[in-house]
């Protein structure tokens, strides 16, 4: 005897003092492989009855079996047949195709293949010969921009909706199982995801306010002020769906279904190698990168921007706004005034900027230097007269 067949005998003898276990159809339990043979796969069910599910449900497109005595498996009761009990992991991968009026009654998932884009969504063969229909937005998650390039011949699962007219009005959805399958990771991501926790992610979705991004089955928001450390317009420049990012949990509210995520928590912040080249004084090329009422944002590099204050633009003209004398994307020399690490935030001003302050001293020191001439003149033109009075006595 093979030590298959060992195995598979003494798992069956183990089973004789079992009590009958009695199931529902549609009912979802685990099970373990205990036999396998070309045309079947026996289970412990954990009852007095065997097992019994179609080999082919395990079957590669090769016809290669992917399964091992000792695996087990997630199986949904069928019906008892010959003191057997019959089970399958989706109704329309084996040869089960019957029992689709029970996976409607039951939530059993079919297999089924994306045929034919029709008016309103897609035809989905079950069986290999069984029409359904399956809405467009019933095929996923998220809409998507080309769903026959999507979806067309493509094999999926499905929960049968709506069963009528004994077969000929089917309709499925790929949606619904899709959400119950998500509700189970969402439960499973609750007992292991904390706030600050970093994570691997996918980008889902891109949006004017954030980024979704998929964590294991559930999305949560990177909003725009989380991409990155320097102002982002526009998300799609930086990041693309089906992008593999790392994320920061921020906040986690599994009452109201919202998980806030961060990108910039992830990347080095730029502000602690500015703090080693920026100090007061220091003269630099910035780009304006934004326009407000009060000023004008210049970026000095990657993350880092700093501030001229509308009082230190128009070179002495009163302004009403930045508009006037600067433009966004335009080139600009500027001083550091001062700056505040705690805060983030760094003083600037144009590099020919003159304080009031400054100016007036430097008109008062024209006044001083124009009279300190002015009686130096005078003082020339006394000395001179006195002179020429000499000469004219020396001749009289």
């Amino acid at each position: 005897m093979s030590e298959d067949s060992a195995s598979f005998a003494e798992l069956f003898q183990e089973t004789e003092s079992k009590p009958v276990r009695r199931l529902n159809p549609g009912q979802k339990i685990t099970a373990t492989i205990v036999g396998i043979s070309q045309e079947s796969i026996f289970l412990d069910t954990g009852g007095k009855s065997e097992g019994i599910l179609d080999a082919s449900e395990l079957q590669t497109d090769e016809q290669e079996q992917e399964a091992a005595i000792g695996d087990k498996l997630e199986v949904y009761f069928l019906k008892g047949k010959g003191g057997a009990q019959l089970f399958t992991i989706s109704i329309g991968s084996g040869k089960n195709t019957e029992h689709l009026e029970e996976a409607c009654r039951s939530g059993i998932p079919v297999e089924g293949l994306v045929k034919e884009e029709i008016k309103g969504g897609f035809e989905i063969t079950l069986g290999g010969s069984i029409r359904a229909f399956c809405p467009y937005s019933q095929m996923g998650l998220r809409r998507v921009e080309d769903a026959a390039a999507e979806y067309l011949d493509k094999r999926m699962h499905f929960l049968i909706t709506r069963f009528e007219e004994n077969g000929r009005n089917i309709v499925v959805s790929a949606r619904e199982l899709l959400e119950l399958e998500r509700e189970k990771l969402r439960d499973s991501l609750k007992e292991t995801l904390s706030e600050g926790q970093t994570i691997e992610g996918v980008v889902t979705s891109i949006r004017d306010f954030g980024a979704f991004v998929d964590i294991g089955g559930v999305d949560g928001l990177v909003p725009i002020s989380e991409i990155g450390w320097s102002r982002v317009e526009n998300i799609a420049d930086y990041y693309s769906i089906d992008q593999k990012v790392s994320v920061l949990v921020k906040k986690l509210d599994w009452d109201k279904n919202r998980i806030t995520l961060s990108i910039k928590e992830t990347l080095e912040d730029p502000w602690e190698e500015a703090a080693a080249k920026l100090s007061n004084g220091n003269i630099i090329m910035g780009k304006v990168v934004r326009l407000a009422q009060f000023g004008a944002f210049v970026s000095l590099e990657a993350g880092v921007d700093g501030l001229i204050h509308i009082s230190k633009l128009g070179k002495g003209r009163r302004i009403n706004h930045p508009r006037e004398v600067l433009e966004e994307g335009q080139e600009i020399e500027v001083q550091v005034e001062s700056v505040d690490l705690a805060e983030k935030r760094i003083s600037l001003k144009p590099s020919d900027y003159v304080s009031p302050e400054d100016d007036q001293k430097s008109e008062d020191q024209l006044v001083k230097d124009f009279k300190q001439s002015n009686k130096k003149q005078s003082s020339s033109l006394g000395t001179f007269g006195d002179l020429l009075q000499a000469k004219l006595s020396e001749k009289s």
